[in-house]
């Protein structure tokens, strides 16, 4: 829209003593006479705007006039850019009016957006299947856009909780759980924000390694991530109607085969190891049976006789003795014995 674009062009005037119809018009993305025409109707609507023609001439605010569209603060323009930042399903409308934002921002708060925006990435694929609450959040993403070097405190499920002392470099977003991308004493690392108990700055200046490129390492930490997620394979067959669950219950590592004659489906499943798949498929019973590796028919075998152990006695006591009150009544001896039922269908069939 026209609007649109007169607002991008005074925010770009904003940011330059002189500008050319040549250079507005790269920046719109539109041709070089839209880009005059534009001018033209900033000058006609009141806004103090001239041109100056020859060499080095071009067009400027009157007095280097400003006009603050954002009425933003600091803090306000950083969580922005933090939200909107270099987000893999951010649109090209989108990046670009970001582009333009920094752009028109006063030179104070112009590198804190920039690096707010370079802070963070977003990552559709589910590793873990659930959300979980983030109360470090704050704290990690004011140490990215301020560059500051923290200790953290790190608790990993069945461990005990440690500290290190971590450069940060971006917060990812996947699939609804966030990730701080941190250089350490052993290289990048992602530590998950939902496990990070504590956060202290150091008072040192985090380090940024040379070239570093919060997209091109999360991609490459991304890929070494999910090759530990599907490190094993399983294979087993499944009955009919377990196909949806079998999605939830894997995250989608799973595959299917063709469907026998009796609806069991062959499937192949990708986990960290045999015993990881073969718990997570524990709650099916006797809807999925797993044919190998043999350490995932051992881990089911074992699940299975631990739960036995646990609930089966109880089932049993439970259970009325022949003798209860709810016992099948005894059957009153005939005189006749029992024929059996071919026997009888024997006798009742006439002979030829």
């Amino acid at each position: 829209m026209r609007a649109d674009r007169l607002v991008a062009a005074l925010l770009f005037l904003q940011t330059r003593q002189r500008v050319t119809a040549a250079e507005l018009a790269a920046e719109l993305e539109v041709s070089e006479r839209t880009a005059r025409r534009d001018l033209e109707a900033l000058a006609s609507s009141g806004i103090p705007v001239y041109s100056q023609a020859g060499q080095g001439g071009g067009w400027s605010l009157v007095g280097g006039a400003r006009t603050d569209l954002t009425g933003l603060t600091a803090p306000e323009i950083r969580e922005l850019f933090l939200l909107t930042g270099p987000d893999a399903e951010a649109s090209p409308q989108t990046r670009t009016a970001l582009r333009k934002l920094v752009r028109a921002l006063p030179a104070p708060l112009r590198e804190g957006a920039e690096a707010a925006a370079r802070a963070g990435i977003s990552d559709g694929t589910d590793w873990s299947g659930a959300g979980t609450e983030e109360p470090r959040l704050g704290p990690l993403q004011r140490a990215v856009v301020e560059s500051r070097e923290v200790r953290i405190g790190y608790a990993r499920p069945g461990r005990e909780p440690s500290e290190r002392t971590v450069h940060p470099l971006g917060i990812a977003a996947k699939a609804g759980v966030r990730y701080l991308v941190a250089d350490t004493a052993h290289g990048l690392r992602t530590f998950r924000v939902g496990r990070v108990t504590s956060v202290t700055e150091t008072g040192a200046p985090a380090v940024r390694p040379e070239g570093f490129d919060l997209a091109t390492a999360w991609r490459a930490l991304a890929a070494r991530m999910e090759d530990r997620l599907i490190a094993a394979t399983v294979r087993g067959r499944a009955a009919p109607g377990t196909e949806q669950v079998l999605e939830g219950l894997l995250n989608g590592r799973v595959r299917y085969g063709e469907r026998a004659p009796d609806g069991w489906i062959p499937i192949e499943a990708d986990g960290p190891s045999p015993e990881v798949i073969a718990a997570r498929l524990a709650g099916l019973g006797a809807r999925v049976e797993l044919l190998s590796p043999p350490e995932a028919r051992t881990a089911l075998a074992r699940i299975g006789a631990e739960l036995t152990a646990m609930y089966g006695r109880e089932e049993a006591e439970e259970r009325p003795g022949p003798t209860g009150p709810q016992a099948p009544p005894t059957a009153t001896p005939s005189a006749t014995p029992a024929t059996p039922p071919r026997a009888r269908a024997s006798a009742a069939t006439p002979r030829a």
